[in-house]
């Protein structure tokens, strides 16, 4: 089975192609990204229209260059999927209508892939990794934990009640002057700073729950700045919030985990950690001391999979095919597309599912 994947949900235009026996474990053939850092740097964050019209430039070209080095046509691949939400309407129209030109051009199957069930079964791609299994999905729109039971099958524990923890990185990193993307430069300038330095509130940290809340937090942190005798310590303010985003993240993990056990039975004693911010190794090592503690298992996947690619679309087709789960041609994108549909209403319209 090969299956060609598409990623066009945000500011990276991706495509990949993943080849997979029957039963066995899917390899990547070949993969490309072309990343929107430098047109969206100017405005310190993304900008739905310019990343669209990035994704119109440059996807046919990745796709030519992915088939090219497999040495393939489009009659050697088996299906092809696309990313269909949730993320920015123009971005997902690119590429699930050049998904759907090539899978009638060649008379294949189209899978059109949740983006959220890519980045979490994006790990099974190098780890024998079982169902059911725990999944703190964080990334710049994204901050969620979940019960993994199966493909398609997903119970959502807890999710932010306000912004995203990497929305609150790109904010503190536009405040500070860092640049844009904000969470590889928070990270860097804060491993020169004192956590200690800086009071900053830990949101919903010992609260029954798993929820999160990052907004009061990025308010703390703009109080700061203003208060702040020049020269500004960026670096300390950096460290500071730094460290309160990971003791909330490891507050709220250690009751998902608490809850996953109870409904499971104690079975799926795993927790993967996925979307951009996975790559904050701060994060990483205070949830692998987490894990460890609990003997449990922490699954990362590798860092050109945190972010999003063409892979992790690939591989969710391939494991969606599997089960013999296809799209028609005519199904729509869709902005908003929770993992869990029947999880009660997030508290806030504006927060994504």
């Amino acid at each position: 089975m090969i299956v060609l994947g598409l990623e066009t949900s945000c500011d990276e235009t991706a495509a990949a192609l993943v080849a997979a026996e029957d039963g066995g474990r899917p390899h990547v053939l070949a993969e490309r990204v072309y990343s929107q850092i430098a047109e969206h740097a100017p405005y310190a964050g993304v900008v739905p229209e310019i990343a669209a019209r990035a994704h119109v430039a440059h996807l046919d070209r990745l796709v030519a260059e992915v088939m090219a080095e497999a040495g393939l046509d489009y009659g050697d691949v088996d299906a092809v999927a696309a990313t269909a939400g949730p993320g920015l309407i123009g971005g997902l129209l690119v590429g699930l209508t050049t998904a759907k030109a090539i899978a009638l051009a060649a008379e294949r199957p189209l899978v059109a892939v949740n983006h959220l069930e890519a980045h979490a079964l994006s790990p099974r791609l190098e780890a024998e990794l079982d169902f059911p299994y725990l999944l703190l999905l964080v990334s710049g729109g994204h901050c969620q934990l979940l019960t993994v039971h199966d493909v398609g099958r997903f119970t959502r524990l807890g999710s932010t009640i306000d912004d995203a923890v990497g929305e609150a990185f790109d904010k503190v990193a536009k405040m500070l002057g860092l640049g844009y993307p904000g969470g590889p430069a928070v990270e860097r300038a804060a491993a020169a700073g004192d956590p200690g330095a800086i009071p900053l509130p830990r949101p919903l940290k010992g609260r029954a729950g798993c929820d999160f809340s990052f907004s009061g937090l990025k308010n703390a942190v703009r109080l700061a700045v203003a208060a702040a005798e020049p020269p500004l310590p960026v670096a300390d303010i950096c460290a500071s919030f730094q460290a309160a985003v990971t003791e909330v993240m490891v507050d709220r993990v250690g009751h998902a985990m608490s809850l996953h056990e109870e409904r499971t039975a104690g079975r799926g004693r795993a927790l993967v950690v996925a979307g951009g911010v996975a790559a904050n190794q701060a994060l990483r090592q205070a949830l692998a001391s987490l894990a460890a503690g609990r003997d449990w298992r922490l699954v990362v996947p590798p860092l050109r999979l945190c972010t999003d690619n063409g892979v992790m679309v690939a591989l969710a087709g391939i494991e969606r095919l599997r089960r013999g789960l296809t799209d028609p041609l005519d199904v729509a994108p869709r902005p908003r597309w929770p993992l869990d549909p029947g999880a009660a209403p997030l508290p806030f319209a504006g927060v994504k599912a």
